[in-house]
């Protein structure tokens, strides 16, 4: 089993209050728009993590962390791009990439609004965790955290980290 954090468009903003959601997680996935490099060390010095860049990301990002990425967790096949619409509103490369892959799992961000959702037609999930920056037009920050466990996905919640707008006591690198 795999407790799994999902995070997306920070930019560049580094999320304390995700730390107490970190230690329980096994893994920590990023769709995109991390901002700043340094923004991202917190996570992948404490968990295994994985990430693809987003259209507001430098190039440093860019040759660290790839537009898309595919792989497996606990039996499921996980495909995470940046821009990646939503079910019956998929570019035809997203849509044709989720099919050849046969994808259990797609995961986007860009939006800021946070969905899961099934894709009946294409027989896979489609989560997207929102944003837990403050940049964007979100109201509440948002992330997700799910566990996988023998290609099942269980115990799926919505952390909400507040209000988007800056606080004195919270921290950004740049």
């Amino acid at each position: 089993m795999k407790k799994i954090l999902l995070i997306s468009d920070n930019h560049g903003y580094v999320a304390n209050e995700l730390l107490p959601f970190v230690e329980e997680a096994d893994e920590i996935w990023h769709a995109g728009d991390i901002g700043s490099l340094n923004s991202v060390l917190i996570f992948e010095k404490r968990k295994t993590f994985r990430a693809v860049y987003g259209n507001i990301d430098d190039a440093d990002t860019r040759m660290t962390y790839p537009l898309r990425q595919c792989f497996e967790c606990e039996g499921l096949k996980i495909l995470i791009t940046h821009i990646g619409g939503y079910p019956g509103r998929y570019p035809a490369t997203i849509k044709k990439w989720i099919m050849d892959e046969k994808a259990d799992v797609f995961i986007c961000g860009h939006s800021h609004i946070c969905k899961v959702m099934y894709d009946s037609k294409l027989n896979h999930w489609h989560f997207n965790p929102g944003a837990y920056g403050h940049h964007g037009f979100h109201h509440i920050r948002t992330a997700l955290r799910f566990s996988i466990d023998g290609k099942k996905i269980s115990d799926l919640s919505v952390i909400e980290l507040g209000k988007r707008g800056r606080e004195t006591n919270e921290m950004t690198i740049k």
